[in-house]
């Protein structure tokens, strides 16, 4: 079987060859930035927004950023054309490098970057059809959540939560609002309406989220940006969750209760739909650029 083929350091590699040594801080400390592409048919899904997020990343960390965007384009295109999916999960990292063990930055050291690709799994028609469980939980998060950090210790333990409850996901509340899911940006429809939480501290700015709003302005849907309150979350005609890997996830029980009719809404459907046309314009490379509007 072939080997799955990664970047470390400016070398191509298979996977299992990859090393890091136990003294990098993305190890020891958590201390990096991460950032993960959908890939359609040989084609990433809106690569520049991608990349500016990650470079608002390190800026959040302080770290300069080791390649210039072409280079980046280069090694990602590289992994694409070099794994064998047609559907591919590309995940790149940026940790701040080797050095002995001290809280306060080192003052010369070189950032570890690593690259992967793996096969893109999308949500399967069964979930689809049923639509996901969700739990509420507060949010334990700290107060950057803007930054797309490695260290996601509170949402992994959000998140295995919610699995040993036999949810899929957890949606987060903080001083009365829900902000996002665990691994996940947060939507609702409640009275024709389409609300998602404005872009703050307190959540990822979500490139599949963005990618929705312009959609529902696109296709007429009634849209809005505004804090959603629990008592509005608890109230939905319908919630969705969105990120890279889970598309557009209509969420049909919230807290072993149904939400709305208790299955995918008709505003959720319409969304899907014209969210599987741009993946397919995608695949044809019309929108490969990733600016392009829907």
């Amino acid at each position: 079987m072939e080997q799955e083929i990664a970047y470390l350091n400016g070398k191509f590699l298979p996977i299992s060859e990859a090393r890091v040594p136990v003294l990098d801080r993305g190890f020891i400390f958590g201390d990096g930035v991460y950032e993960v592409i959908p890939c359609y048919g040989g084609h990433l899904l809106r690569l520049d927004e991608h990349l500016q997020r990650l470079q608002q990343s390190l800026d959040g960390i302080r770290l300069a950023n080791p390649l210039s965007m072409e280079e980046w384009k280069g090694i990602l295109r590289h992994l694409v054309e070099h794994n064998p999916a047609e559907d591919q999960s590309l995940y790149l990292q940026i940790t701040r490098g080797v050095a002995g063990r001290d809280h306060g930055f080192p003052e010369e050291t070189s950032p570890t970057v690593f690259a992967m690709s793996k096969p893109l799994q999308s949500p399967s028609p069964s979930l689809l059809r049923q639509g996901a469980r969700a739990i509420t939980l507060p949010d334990i998060r700290w107060d950057c959540c803007h930054i797309k950090a490695i260290s996601l210790l509170p949402n992994v333990l959000l998140r295995q939560q919610a699995l040993e409850a036999g949810a899929d996901e957890a949606i987060l509340l903080r001083d009365g609002e829900a902000t996002e899911g665990a691994a996940s940006n947060l939507f609702i429809v409640k009275d024709g309406l389409l609300l998602t939480p404005p872009k703050d501290n307190r959540l990822l700015p979500g490139i599949t989220r963005d990618l929705v709003v312009e959609l529902a302005r696109n296709t007429g849907i009634p849209h809005q940006e505004r804090a959603i309150s629990e008592t509005d979350l608890r109230t939905a005609d319908e919630i969705w969750l969105t990120s890279s890997t889970k598309e557009i996830l209509p969420v049909t029980r919230l807290d072993g209760k149904p939400v709305g009719k208790g299955r995918p809404g008709e505003v959720w459907k319409q969304m899907y739909q014209q969210y599987q046309q741009y993946k397919q314009r995608l695949r044809e490379g019309s929108e490969e650029t990733a600016g392009a509007p829907a």
